[in-house]
């Protein structure tokens, strides 16, 4: 069977493919269908023919799954693929999703069964980055860049999206056409809440203080390319200040607006708790991408360790000695790249931490992390397929996989954070 764009075909859909789509064959031709459930049978409209696979979208169901919901919202709207699924069954698809990433790509058979922690489908967001274009306001859609709206798709909360919604009837009653961009982040409990604009015209900073502080926000910060990318403050504070409870111990982290930080204020606590639940007191600690400090400053704080901890990013690093100086005699922050840093590094940790971007780890990172020996390895990661990846490296240098858990982050998507625990053999 010769597919073509535009052909319409019945297909059985298997299971889930990382990314969002689900995995079906035709004359064992692999078809990736968005909007399915595995067990479906749905005639699929081919949208293009890839390199060795084709791409589709349900046109028709013929036979429903019973996790099938309706759906009161654009599906191609950012944050969506998912939506479609009943909540417990993208729980399972996505714990399938690391299981054959971690198979297939790092050719390893996983510990036990994996479980992935759930988190409340709405309000979840502590960040965002939204689109600007003419009147409209929002994410874009799957592979477009058409707007839709942010609001209906749940994942900020409602005084989140109202406080958006003043800030930018605000700005366009300055005449505002230059701002595209525009970055939200806020504390879990939404009592600070800080919006970054991003112009492509030079604005200055105080042609934005007339609107003042709007409703709902504790600061505005503005750069624009002529500017080379700097921050400027218009009102307020550029940052927010968490606290979080690990176990008995409060820690309290700052960042700023376009600081890195994991998004989602419902599993925030779980998640930093279960990594540094491997940690014991008086551990040597090496957190490697440490951000801000997330599990540095619980790892110092709440479990009593000797912390070094290394970012590379210098918004990232500066928040990080901040958050670091009251545990100083616990907690030595380092800005440098993880390249350097590894590669200089003499002393061996007993537990390292690590929570790469979705790129995973360069070879020189990986090679000169294993290369100091740690006895535990917590390996955060936001993407399976580098963590398969990096995974199988570091069985062959002497690492055994002890656990995996995943976090879901980002309901109604495809993502899903995946904490891998190693221990040296």
């Amino acid at each position: 069977l010769m597919l073509a764009a535009g052909q319409i075909i019945p297909l059985t859909i298997e299971k889930p493919a990382a990314g969002g789509r689900m995995i079906a064959r035709a004359d064992g031709q692999v078809v990736l269908v968005s909007g399915a459930i595995p067990g479906e049978q749905v005639m699929t409209r081919i949208e293009r023919i890839g390199r060795g696979v084709a791409y589709g979208v349900v046109h028709a169901i013929d036979v429903a799954s019973s996790d099938r919901r309706a759906v009161a919202v654009d599906p191609l709207c950012g944050g969506c693929a998912y939506v479609h699924i009943a909540y417990p069954r993208q729980l399972e698809l996505k714990a399938l999703v690391i299981h054959d990433a971690l198979t297939r790509i790092g050719r390893l058979d996983p510990p036990a069964p994996i479980s992935v922690a759930a988190s409340p489908e709405q309000g979840y967001r502590m960040r965002a980055r939204l689109h600007i274009r003419e009147s409209r306001v929002g994410f874009f859609r799957e592979g477009t860049h058409e707007v839709c709206d942010a609001r209906a798709t749940r994942q900020l909360r409602d005084d989140t999206s109202d406080a958006i919604d003043r800030l930018i009837a605000g700005l366009r009653s300055l005449g505002m056409a230059g701002i595209r961009e525009l970055e939200v982040s806020e504390n879990v409990d939404a009592s600070e809440r800080v919006v970054h604009l991003e112009g492509t015209t030079t604005i200055a900073p105080r042609a934005l203080s007339s609107l003042g502080l709007s409703d709902g926000l504790t600061g505005l910060t503005v750069s624009t390319p002529q500017g080379h990318g700097r921050v400027a403050v218009v009102k307020g504070s550029p940052h927010v200040v968490d606290a979080l409870d690990v176990g008995e111990t409060s820690i309290r982290l700052r960042r700023h607006v376009l600081a890195f930080f994991q998004g989602n204020r419902y599993l925030l606590p779980s998640l930093v708790s279960h990594v540094v639940s491997q940690v014991g007191p008086d551990d040597r600690v090496i957190d490697l991408y440490a951000g801000t400090g997330l599990f540095s400053v619980a790892a110092a704080a709440a479990r009593g360790a000797h912390v070094i901890a290394v970012e590379g990013d210098p918004s990232g690093a500066t928040d990080l000695a901040f958050n670091a100086e009251p545990l100083k005699d616990r907690l030595r922050a380092i800005h440098q790249s993880v390249e350097t840093f590894v590669e200089q590094r003499q002393e061996r940790p007993t537990v390292l931490i690590v929570d790469p971007p979705r790129t995973g780890m360069t070879r020189e990172a990986l090679a000169g992390a294993i290369a100091l020996r740690a006895q535990t390895v917590v390996y955060v990661s936001c993407d399976v397929a580098t963590l398969a990846r990096d995974s199988r490296v570091m069985l062959d240098a002497g690492y055994s996989l002890d656990r995996v858990t995943g976090f879901d982050l980002f309901p109604n998507t495809p993502h899903v954070e995946t904490v891998a625990s190693f221990s040296l053999r």
